[in-house]
């Protein structure tokens, strides 16, 4: 799949943890605690453990967690931050069959599924039903961004973005804005309770480090593209960048988190 940096997830770990919808949070802490509080939790696509930070001071402190991730030097710096306490795991997370589902009650990820294809979700939730293994997404975009300083091409640049977030990232065909959507209707055909939540980005000025890299981040899928010229995606880019740090200047992405529980 494709890798994400360390200074990347770090700059977007505030973010995440804003966003993330409280009431799945409590939800998911009172599905461990009507379970004795004894759980066992497997994160996929654990980076540098951000999902592991924000949930584990909701969760009972007999929570036991396994961190699996393909990169090695993430996983590192996970286990630097976290401590050798918990479980970490290198893995291959394209192979559904071999995530190690033993005595995990819950699987968790965030910022995963649009990169992942509509056939990885199928197998991941057929196992995790037949496992009775229930399953926290949190943060998967879901292909809206808008900002309160419209400009004429933000409608062509958002289109361009989401048509490029699905290619193939690495599990296949990626869903990119319909991944939430989809695992939603695929954890509801598995037998799965579902709950969805909307998660967005609020990025104002004091945001500015998040807003110019996630503004970065469209140049090369936009120019991959093509439907745009190349100066007029630097004029798109420049006009955004600059609107950062103006008072009252806000961006919102677009997320979705789910918490499917076994029916």
């Amino acid at each position: 799949m494709s890798g994400f940096s360390a200074s990347w997830l770090d700059l977007r770990e505030p973010a995440d943890r804003a966003a993330r919808d409280a009431t799945l949070v409590k939800q998911l802490t009172a599905h461990f605690e009507a379970r004795g509080g004894v759980a066992g939790l497997l994160d996929i696509g654990c980076g540098s453990g951000s999902t592991w930070r924000s949930l584990a001071p909701h969760l009972p402190p007999q929570a036991r967690w396994t961190l699996l991730d393909h990169d090695a030097a993430l996983l590192a710096e996970a286990e630097r931050r976290i401590g050798k306490a918990t479980t970490f795991r290198k893995q291959d997370l394209a192979d559904v069959e071999a995530l190690p589902l033993d005595g995990v009650d819950i699987v968790t990820a965030s910022a995963l599924f649009d990169l992942c294809s509509q056939a990885f979700c199928e197998r991941l939730l057929r196992r995790l039903a037949a496992n009775r293994c229930g399953l926290y997404a949190a943060l998967t975009y879901d292909g809206r961004i808008d900002w309160s300083r419209p400009h004429p091409r933000d409608a062509q640049s958002v289109a361009d973005f989401n048509r490029h977030q699905t290619g193939d990232k690495g599990f296949g065909p990626a869903l990119g804005p319909r991944a939430a959507e989809v695992l939603a209707h695929l954890a509801q055909e598995n037998g799965f309770a579902v709950q969805v939540a909307a998660s967005p980005w609020c990025m104002g000025p004091e945001e500015a480090a998040l807003q110019q890299a996630f503004i970065e981040g469209f140049r090369r899928p936009l120019l991959e593209i093509g439907t745009l010229a190349a100066d007029e995606i630097e004029q798109w880019l420049a006009f955004r960048q600059a609107q950062i740090a103006l008072p009252g200047s806000l961006c919102v992405v677009g997320h979705a988190d789910l918490l499917a529980l076994p029916a």
